[in-house]
């Protein structure tokens, strides 16, 4: 029987224990210090000492913390490591605070506690790893595994494969689909034709074949038919399936059995975790967004007559249209200006449009003397008041809270492939790229690659942490683009 490799935040349970061992010893070693006494002898501490490991343990699993955790190098792991005891200690002390039990608590016990956590928290996962690299622990061997490779490209396959371990097998032998007078492929002996390798399977110790030929070879399709009677396991390699950045898994569509490939997938409980937020952020923005409404109204009148609301054809989750709507900050005439400023455009491809100083926006105006004058349209923008209506979409699930902006129909038009990408999941009224820089981006490519990030990293956790960063940023006066 096949013994499958551990999925999802599992994976890393090791990881999860490490670090949960190394907050409850920095607590300990805190009270030992500041009390002279074990955290568990103390009832208050024994309790606080369950709640750590519980938000330590969810915000892991929440923001996939322990995500490529083996790939990260010392600085990374370090940032990982502040960013995990600095969210524990927040959650917690807001915890303390929430049961208005902070009294019970000494403050020089939980600061120290924070500081002992990232030393001894990083200092252990530094340490795991070693270990885990050097004796190759949880690597061990499922078996033998023969490879069918396709003659032209049996070079590039079995580097690939000896380069990453051939996922913890030992590989014994390689077959071609066609005739060839090597004798090896990368010091790996070629033993059998395609035609006799079933032979060679039954009367060999092989755990599994790992197949990188055409299905419409018939010899292929035998030699699969045939490893299913036998019990061996087979890895049947989809061209263009399985590639770095995309997710892949088995499912039925129709009563049929397909492998699906995709960016990232959601769960129906991530889906309906994230559709919850959606709602209950959609009906507190709405209520401000109906405030900001009123307030806003009589002062745009005043300068620019004509609607406050103002809606926008825009590019949706994988070129679905919808009419989006934001508080009028511009003239009326803005769309038909947009040509002749087009010159002065921050985004040089044009992929996006982007003006320094923009006259189109309502109470923007060149005094005599030359001074740029700047008036509502310029304030409600800066506050980023005229996104608030967004929220209308949300609730009308058209958009997300968090997730990618959505491009104009003129700039949809111009995407090649790869831009494309950036839509493969709903738009929101946030999302990485705005948080991480906002309105001093001006290459539509980084745009583009923040964005893709964002889809590959999704989870819960993510969206958590942009919603936070995008309320420091708004409050901070940066201007969303």
């Amino acid at each position: 029987m096949y013994r499958r490799n551990i999925q999802g935040w599992s994976k890393h349970i090791d990881f999860f224990i490490v670090d949960e061992i190394a907050l409850q010893l920095a607590l300990f070693l805190s009270l030992m210090l500041i009390q002279h006494k074990a955290s568990y002898a103390v009832p208050q501490y024994r309790g606080l000492a369950i709640v750590y490991a519980l938000v330590d343990f969810v915000l892991m699993v929440m923001f996939d913390t322990m995500h490529k955790v083996l790939k990260r190098n010392w600085f990374d792991e370090l940032l990982q490591t502040l960013e995990q005891c600095m969210l524990v200690f927040a959650l917690s002390t807001a915890y303390i605070f929430a049961w208005q039990a902070s009294a019970a608590y000494s403050r020089q016990v939980l600061f120290l506690t924070l500081t002992f956590h990232a030393i001894i928290g990083y200092v252990t996962r530094i340490f795991w790893k070693h270990i885990i690299n050097r004796y190759k622990i949880f690597n061990g061997q499922k078996g033998t595994m023969l490879v069918v490779l396709h003659t032209a490209t049996a070079e590039e396959t079995m580097k690939r494969l000896l380069d990453n371990s051939s996922g913890g097998y030992k590989i014994i032998g390689a077959i071609l689909n066609e005739h060839s007078e090597k004798k090896d492929i990368q010091g790996i002996p070629i033993v059998a034709e395609l035609e006799n390798a079933s032979d060679y399977i039954v009367k060999e110790w092989v755990d599994a074949v790992y197949i990188d030929s055409a299905p419409t070879d018939t010899r292929v399709r035998k030699l699969m038919m045939n490893c299913n009677i036998m019990g061996i396991t087979v890895h049947y390699h989809v061209i263009a399936i399985g590639k770095e950045g995309s997710k892949s898994f088995i499912e039925k569509i129709a009563g049929t059995t397909v492998l699906t490939s995709t960016i990232n997938y959601a769960t129906p409980a991530q889906s309906w975790i994230k559709r919850f937020i959606d709602i209950i952020g959609g009906l507190i923005g709405s209520t401000i967004a109906l405030g900001i409404i009123i307030w806003a109204a009589p002062k745009i009148k005043k300068v620019s007559p004509g609607p406050i609301l103002y809606t926008q054809e825009r590019i949706g989750r994988n070129g679905k249209r919808f009419k989006m709507y934001k508080i009028r900050s511009m003239y009326m005439n803005a769309d038909e200006r947009k040509n002749e400023l087009m010159k002065q455009n921050r985004i040089k491809d044009s992929m996006m449009f982007k003006l320094d100083w923009d006259p189109r926006i309502i109470g923007n105006e060149i005094l005599p003397d030359g001074t740029k004058q700047t008036g509502i349209g310029e304030y409600i923008r800066k506050k980023s008041l005229d996104e608030f209506p967004q929220f209308f979409n949300v609730l009308l699930s058209q958009m997300s809270i968090v997730g990618t902006r959505p491009p104009t129909v003129d700039e949809w038009e111009k995407y090649k492939f790869h831009h494309r990408a950036r839509m493969a999941c709903k738009p929101g009224i946030t999302g990485l790229w705005q948080v991480s820089g906002r309105s001093e981006i001006t290459n539509f490519e980084e745009v583009v690659k923040l964005d893709t990030q964002y889809i590959t990293d999704w989870s819960i956790g993510l969206d958590i942490k942009i919603l936070f960063k995008t309320i420091i940023v708004v409050l901070k006066g940066k201007g969303a683009m």
